[in-house]
């Protein structure tokens, strides 16, 4: 049976990357896609397992020939995902979580309409600006910028087709592996593989 499609997104601040790695470890059929990024690694970061790290010029290269099943430029620097390596690893069985702003979960819906799309946010935009500063590390106007796109994104909202509030992380995990499990048991996903197992020979 391939793998399935499960595109999450998040306003910055939100506990996304927290709340991902919490879903991965406790789910071993859920693999992570790695996109390209032309942004320097930072401290703590795996090349080939946080990122793929490229220069810009390959990135156009990347755009220009097809190869990107999705990709968007964010605060200076190139983001995307190699069409080739997502089909090759739906192909081998693997669940695929995409971690992407709403235009990148937007042409990943053109491509896999079939796919599980999950916004989480924050209790409050209050809580989201807290957030956000207690961070520590970004300047004013990227704050700022931050922020705003926060706010875009809660306009994108109604297309989505699940909702996860991360007021508290437990229960926002509890509800993030719910909506795993739910999708699993989709008629088009399960039915054609047990359509062939339970249709009698001959029929």
């Amino acid at each position: 049976m391939p793998g399935q499609v499960f595109v999450i997104t998040a306003p910055s601040g939100t506990g996304k990357t927290t709340l991902l790695k919490a879903l991965l470890g406790s789910d071993p059929r859920l693999g992570f896609s790695i996109s390209f990024t032309t942004r320097p690694p930072r401290p703590g970061e795996v090349p080939g397992q946080d990122y793929f790290f490229i220069t810009p010029e390959e990135f156009q290269r990347l755009k220009e020939a097809g190869a990107l099943v999705e990709w968007v430029e964010q605060f200076g620097y190139g983001y995307g995902t190699s069409r080739e390596w997502v089909l090759k690893t739906l192909t081998a069985g693997v669940d695929l979580v995409f971690d992407l702003d709403t235009r990148g979960a937007r042409a990943l819906k053109a491509e896999f309409p079939q796919g599980c799309f999950i916004v989480i946010l924050p209790p409050s935009l209050e809580q989201l600006e807290l957030r956000l500063k207690l961070r520590g590390d970004l300047p004013p106007e990227e704050l700022q910028e931050r922020l705003r796109q926060g706010l875009a994104e809660l306009r994108e909202v109604d297309w989505y087709d699940f909702l996860v509030v991360n007021d508290d992380l437990s229960q926002a995990l509890e509800e993030l592996q719910a909506v795993v499990a739910a999708a699993r048991c989709r008629i088009s996903h399960r039915w054609p593989e047990w359509q062939l197992r339970l249709t009698p020979p001959g029929r």
